[in-house]
């Protein structure tokens, strides 16, 4: 039995999504422990491209995939990305679970978001409009509805009209938007198509999950977003609504922490990040705009470009003490073969000009100290042996190491699955 927490150590985009299909082949289940679908997973291999942004990527290994109670689904999308995936020959229903305790991101949720973004101008958090803070405010405020209140229709009607009521008024008076105004009866009749599809999915998750563990199988838990994104240790106020960290597997699955066995850091050989917040090696010259060429930095769900700079060790090194990471998958390392000079942030100088080598409070003004590498001016895309691999890259992924405190176990050094090199793959199912 082993029990595997895959996490991201930066903004989120680091490319969890490949690394989960690539250990999915060992893995009985996948679970998504939280987030909603203002985040999305590529996966390449072979000729194809998929992008998830609520289904677990172990669905695209016929791998028992489950959503768990911590995460928000909208019902809207989440149908169409089911029907897309199984007009690609992928039986969704056999292998898709849902857990009856997962809220739902309702429409108002999503008009709400967008309304507030709007009101607040310049100083706009940056989120993806999907209603998906509004979702976890009102799970937090006792007035959400979960999955299971689908199950008893007349419950499911009570509750949605009460609640269209309440939000309606609530566009009213406050945002002054009478347009946006919600029938509960439409709703109803929108959800109760919903619920044909997926009743055969919903089920007691913590159950299965603990079932499986009793039985000796291997699970992945797979989240959204990254480190910094977290609600509570991230760059508030410039973060997602829920806990993004690997404890919030345990309590988004429904499972104990002496279950878990590994924590595996997903970090991306640069920096990026999308949407509002401090960012204190982004690059605004020509070297930026290389590294959002080269690595394609559009978001897999908005298509925003992403910001983009370069590798920020005080950044990992809290990422790998708040998640307990025992290794690291290291990926997007051949978008840097161009560069003559790699720089890695060591210390962070404040505006004081004091320098700090740990994470601080705030990453309000405060500049990178730097450490330079030279770069491998070679093409690394494609290869798969450890060997082949040049001597500058390795001399990198070994000062990345060092400096954050964790050894690397994974080498990602392209998008498709096959492009991977993985160090003594035994160890994350030992």
């Amino acid at each position: 039995m082993a029990c595997l927490i895959i996490v991201g150590t930066q903004w989120g985009d680091e490319g969890k999504g490949k690394v989960v299909d690539l250990l999915t082949d060992r893995a009985d289940a996948v679970v998504r422990y939280q987030g909603g679908n203002n985040a999305g997973h590529t996966v390449m291999f072979g000729n194809q491209t998929f992008i998830l942004h609520m289904v677990p990527s172990g669905i695209l290994r016929e791998t028992t995939s489950i959503l768990g109670n911590g995460v928000v689904i909208d019902l809207t999308a989440f149908v169409k990305e089911i029907n897309e995936l199984e007009q690609t020959g992928i039986d969704v229903e056999k292998h898709l679970r849902i857990s009856d305790r997962a809220q739902l991101v309702m429409p108002w949720h999503k008009t709400i978001d967008r309304l507030r973004e709007q009101q607040k101008g310049k100083s706009k958090i940056g989120t993806t409009g999907r209603g998906i803070g509004p979702a976890y405010e009102d799970k937090a405020g006792r007035a959400g509805i979960r999955v299971g209140d689908l199950l008893d229709q007349e419950n499911f009607r009570n509750r949605l009209e009460e609640i269209v009521n309440d939000k309606n008024k609530i566009l009213k008076q406050y945002f002054d938007a009478d347009e946006a105004s919600f029938s509960a009866e439409e709703i109803f009749s929108e959800y109760a198509d919903y619920l044909k599809k997926l009743k055969p999915c919903i089920v007691d998750t913590p159950l299965l999950i603990n079932q499986f563990v009793e039985d000796g199988k291997h699970i992945l838990f797979e989240g959204a977003q990254g480190t910094f994104l977290d609600v509570d240790h991230g760059t508030y106020p410039f973060v997602t609504s829920s806990n993004t960290l690997s404890g919030n597997a345990c309590v988004g699955s429904g499972i104990g922490p002496t279950r878990i066995t590994g924590v595996l850091g997903i970090v991306k050989a640069y920096t990026t990040r999308v949407g509002s917040g401090p960012f204190p090696t982004e690059l605004f010259d020509n070297d930026g705009k290389l590294l959002q060429s080269e690595g394609n930095e559009f978001g897999a769900t908005t298509g925003r470009p992403r910001r983009c700079g370069w590798f920020d060790a005080l950044l990992v090194r809290q990422a790998v003490r708040l998640n307990g990471i025992t290794s690291l998958a290291v990926t997007k390392l051949d978008v840097l073969d161009k560069f003559d000079t790699l720089k890695i942030a060591v210390a962070y100088r404040k505006s004081n000009g004091e320098e700090c080598e740990n994470f601080p409070g705030s990453l309000e003004n405060v500049s990178p100290v730097y450490h330079e590498m030279p770069g491998w001016k070679c093409s690394t895309a494609g290869i798969v042996e450890y060997d082949k691999l040049p001597s500058e890259m390795l001399a990198y992924l070994e000062k990345i190491s060092e400096l954050v405190a964790a050894p690397v176990s994974v080498i990602s050094t392209g998008p498709k699955r096959e492009e991977t090199i993985v160090l003594n793959p035994d160890q994350f199912w030992d």
